[in-house]
């Protein structure tokens, strides 16, 4: 497994495995598989686990991980998230520190390596369900996790990178600035269900990823598969309006060129997110040990030439 610079965390794997397929966000799995896929990753040289609390019912991703990790101490780092949108209320600093006290109980650890804010950003002024306007992220959010990590509860802090890209570039370019970010990064540049704000904004994930490398933020890729649109099916069920299925059904071409590469759509999908010039790692939605398997094998094919990734861009 290819070793990534991950900024004041040292180094990190070139894929990470995230939380959510473990816990049966993208298609049904088990505890048992769900264990059982943790401790392939990590024999393979997986380096982070990407967790939230909202990841499956009852908080599955922590708690499989942590059934995992029981039985020995393995090197491994841990993120995880938490929601704070401001309709509930705002006292943010014990919203923050309630959640993490609450991770660090299930995971049964001491600190987290990483901690995100889950919860996508609006323009100020404006209302949007589920958000944090800018101006509490930066006068209250933000100086939390500063604290949070001189208090060595966590070794660094991030957002997810998605809302705005107006109000996103700003936070990369206030003090302080996170120490990561997650980004989408996918062949075909697809949001899919993770845009919420309609015609208000345009994504803009390229400069994000611009930005973030220019402000020294570590980029943690998400989405390479666009929550399943780039694979050879869905593996849930979804009405044929949802994002997730307008941009399965956008993605025929990117299949067409993966069966013309020899590759299955999967496979390409990772190899172009992991031949991205910036990305740190690639977080995995896999929900078993045969996804993993094959992610693994896409990563130890390495990048994708400048051909193939002329190719995959043109689709767009």
């Amino acid at each position: 497994m290819e070793l990534r610079d991950f900024g004041r965390l040292g180094q990190i794997s070139a894929l990470t495995l995230g939380g959510g397929g473990i816990a049966g966000v993208w298609g049904g799995t088990d505890r048992a598989e769900a264990v059982a896929t943790v401790h392939a990753a990590l024999d393979a040289g997986i380096t982070m686990l990407d967790l939230a609390p909202s990841y499956g019912s009852d908080f599955e991703s922590e708690v499989a991980v942590a059934e995992a990790l029981s039985s020995s101490s393995p090197e491994v780092m841990i993120t995880s998230k938490v929601q704070l949108p401001d309709d509930d209320g705002r006292d943010f600093a014990a919203r923050i520190r309630r959640s993490l006290h609450d991770s660090l109980t299930r995971l049964g650890r001491s600190h987290l390596d990483v901690l995100l804010l889950h919860t996508q950003f609006r323009q100020p002024g404006t209302v949007l369900p589920g958000t944090v306007e800018s101006g509490a992220y930066r006068d209250e959010i933000a100086p939390e996790f500063e604290r949070l990590r001189d208090e060595g509860l966590i070794r660094a802090w991030g957002i997810s990178a998605v809302g705005d890209p107006a109000v996103v570039l700003e936070t990369f370019q206030q003090a302080p600035a996170p120490d990561v970010a997650q980004i989408v990064v996918n062949a075909l540049d697809q949001n899919g269900d993770m845009w919420i704000h309609g015609d208000s904004a345009q994504p803009g994930n390229a400069a994000l990823l611009s930005a973030a490398q220019a402000a020294s933020v570590n980029v943690i890729a998400i989405r390479a598969v666009a929550a399943g649109s780039l694979t050879s099916a869905l593996d849930r069920s979804v009405p044929a309006t949802h994002p997730a299925a307008v941009d399965f059904a956008r993605a025929e071409p990117f299949r067409k060129l993966a069966a013309e590469l020899g590759e299955s759509p999967a496979a390409l999908a990772h190899r172009y997110a992991l031949s991205v010039p910036g990305v740190a790692t690639v977080v995995l939605g896999v929900k078993n040990r045969v996804e993993l398997a094959e992610c693994l094998d896409a990563e130890a094919r390495g990048p994708l030439s400048p051909d193939e990734t002329a190719a995959v861009i043109a689709l767009r």
